[in-house]
């Protein structure tokens, strides 16, 4: 009787012994997008020390830097010069707005196209 009140007893308990690391409710977003349940059992990792995330996403800081205005129909990038950079890409400045290098994120707009127009002759 002893051994199977104890036995209940212990199963019961077993429910109710996760225990919750985390101290902070919320989760700081990193750039990827992740971010954690306060239950999930990686946020044990950020018990003593919070967690830190760089606020000035890459994304943010690209974004902030103005298109280089050029003259002609078409731009190549090569991100810079020899091994510093990437495959040189040719971009085409013909349509409407800024053109971006797919590398290098590297931004290039038609000189007095900086507007978008609707009217495109194209030669």
């Amino acid at each position: 009787m002893q051994r199977n009140l104890i036995r209940i007893v212990f199963q019961n308990t077993k429910q109710f012994n996760v225990r919750y690391m985390a101290t902070k409710a919320d989760d700081v977003v990193t750039h990827t997008g992740q971010k954690w349940d306060c239950r999930d059992y990686r946020m044990c990792r950020f018990m003593h020390s919070p967690k830190l995330v760089n606020p000035n996403w890459p994304v943010k800081l690209v974004a902030a830097i103005p298109p280089k205005k050029i003259s002609g129909r078409i731009v190549w990038c090569d991100g810079g010069s020899g091994a510093e950079g990437h495959p040189r890409v040719y971009i085409n400045l013909d349509k409407p707005g800024p053109q971006y290098c797919m590398y290098c994120s590297a931004g290039f707009v038609k000189a007095g196209n900086e507007e978008p127009s609707t009217n495109l002759i194209c030669k």
